[in-house]
């Protein structure tokens, strides 16, 4: 038994959850028509409704107790101050600083003047890009752009710049490509004019397999197709920290944009790797995206625990995860532009809390992060909610919606807003036995098609969701929404001890790969590995 499950706070809460799992949300919400104000919060303009959570005043005070218990506040404070908080790395975790305006200290040094220079890099160049100044070798204005990264330095960039779309300029297209598969770059390229295309290689190492073997491909098609070896440093820049190589693929050392071994890459979308961003929606949005995060940032630090919103989302989730034994959380965004959201929040929730070991090297014998999904409304509704409503799963969910649209096309919103609030209440009340009987019956449905039927149209209900409504996705809502689920993974990371900032797991499929590259070249049969890698790799040779 680890530690954790054997302190007092958990044991507290652990005795409390049989009270709770005996009594419906609907019960709950007949016993206090309060339950809205007394278990939701406001910060600027976003509203955190966890009332549909099965929770009481007693649940809360036990969960902050679990918090404050784990040294929650003490945590808090030591990544802010710049301590090596990524223990196995013995790295600071300062995303926070690439939005930050006071001093930060790390080794001793401010890093916030870098951070501020590599921001006005990135000003300047975008700037230059968007209107027209920057040119390719032939003299004509870029029109697009392709972003070339992996893991967090594309998926942050990606999700911002579809959620900001409406935001974006006429007259430059932004483009992702990460994916090993030759099929992404293919299909992207083909569409573009070499000399009005401009590449981002966004690589910390500059040796990012996937990253790299893209790059050199684009490289390729760059110069076949009328790209002469000089205009290299006119149409590649790079974000990175490996300046020789990146000189010794044709970029300028100038092109080149720093960051910093203390971002990890799914937390860096703030820094240079937001280059994209800033290019697609220009720079003036990209501050009031980090903004909105230095505002959240801000509300963390110094707000009440229990008027935190990521302490509290934090808190809710361990609530779901370690005590109702919900393994998979759904976010449902009401918004199409945020259809990316639960991608980025996959990679933000599951390589950061996805441990099995604490900080200490102690195996774990509770859950961490469950499986992040998610698609937006009303897509979902006729996808996988029917398993929401009467599935076998235990899921709990947030659902996001913003209250005004960036396109008030006829009663558009008012429909999706609709089913945003119908859903959330159906999940939580459920539709009992003598509801449906009464349905039927006054549908005239005959006695026995009415209970062959019956058991079919029950809803349990009691399924736990949590709303974040917005006034609107601008970039500063966006930035907290943003800052908002990095601090609520944070949280989590805490109550469990474990180290949010690494991610060992994806070494090791990293590590085979590049074994197995070299025995793909052979030409005789694959025999070193499992007999099932092996028949794979064999079939493989056979019908390349």
């Amino acid at each position: 038994m680890s530690t954790l499950t054997q302190s007092p706070a958990w044991l507290a809460l652990q005795a409390h959850q049989p009270i709770m799992a005996q009594q419906h949300l609907r019960e709950l919400f007949k016993q206090d028509s309060h339950r809205f104000n007394k278990f939701s919060l406001l910060f600027n303009d976003i509203l955190l409704d966890y009332a549909k959570q099965p929770v009481n005043e007693k649940t809360i005070n036990l969960l902050l107790a679990l918090a404050r218990q784990q040294r929650l506040e003490n945590s808090m404070s030591r990544m802010f101050s710049g301590e090596k908080i990524n223990n196995t790395e013995h790295r600071a975790a300062l995303h926070i600083a690439l939005r930050a305006e006071h001093a930060v200290i790390v080794d001793g040094v401010d890093v916030i003047p870098e951070v501020k220079q590599v921001l006005q890099q990135m000003a300047r160049f975008s700037d230059a890009v968007r209107n027209g100044e920057k040119k390719g070798y032939s003299e004509k204005a870029f029109t697009d752009v392709v972003n070339i990264g992996i893991g967090g330095s594309d998926l942050g960039p990606v999700m911002v710049t579809e959620a900001l779309k409406s935001y974006g300029s006429p007259h430059l297209s932004v483009h992702f490509v990460s994916n090993i598969d030759g099929a992404q770059l293919s299909e992207t390229l083909k569409q573009l004019d070499p000399a009005t295309t401009l590449f981002i290689i966004a690589s910390k190492t500059f040796t990012t397999q996937e990253t790299i073997t893209n790059a050199h491909s684009a490289r390729h098609w760059f110069l076949a197709h009328g790209g002469k070896e000089k205009d290299i440093a006119i149409h590649f820049v790079a974000v990175s920290t490996n300046q020789s190589a990146v000189e010794k693929f044709g970029i300028d050392a100038e092109n080149m944009f720093q960051f910093w071994d203390w971002v990890g890459g799914r937390y860096s979308l703030w820094s240079a790797i937001g280059l994209p961003i800033a290019m697609a929606v220009g720079m003036d949005n990209f501050y009031s995206l980090l903004a909105g995060a230095r505002e959240m940032d801000q509300h963390f630090m110094t707000a009440p625990l229990e008027k935190n919103l990521p302490v509290m989302l934090g808190l809710i989730g361990i609530w779901q995860i370690n005590f109702f034994s919900a393994t998979t959380h759904a976010i449902l965004p009401y918004d199409q532009y945020l259809h990316r959201f639960p991608a980025y929040l996959q990679q933000l929730e599951m390589e950061s809390n996805g441990k099995r070991i604490t900080r200490d090297g102690e195996v774990i014998d509770y859950s961490t992060s469950p499986v992040v999904w998610g698609e937006p409304g009303t897509n979902g509704q006729h996808a996988f909610y029917q398993l929401l409503h009467q599935g076998t799963q235990t899921v709990s969910a947030d659902f996001l919606a913003p209250c005004q649209s960036q396109h008030p096309i006829g009663n558009h919103h008012r429909l999706l807003l609709a089913n945003f609030f119908a859903q959330t209440e159906a999940m939580m009340r459920g539709k009992n036995q003598s509801e449906v009987r009464n349905e039927l019956i006054s549908q005239k449905i005959p006695e026995a098609s009415l209970e062959a039927l019956l058991p079919h149209k029950i809803f349990p209900g009691n399924h736990p969701t949590t709303s974040i409504l917005f006034k609107k996705l601008d970039p500063k809502t966006l930035g907290s929404l943003i800052a908002l689920y990095e601090h609520k993974v944070f949280v989590q990371s805490v109550i469990w001890d474990i180290n949010p900032f690494d991610q060992w797991g994806v070494e090791l499929g990293k590590q085979l790969a590049g074994k197995i590259l070299s025995e793909l070249d052979q030409t005789e049969s694959a025999n070193s590995h499992d007999a099932s890698t092996n028949g794979l790799m064999n079939y493989f040779k056979e019908n390349q």
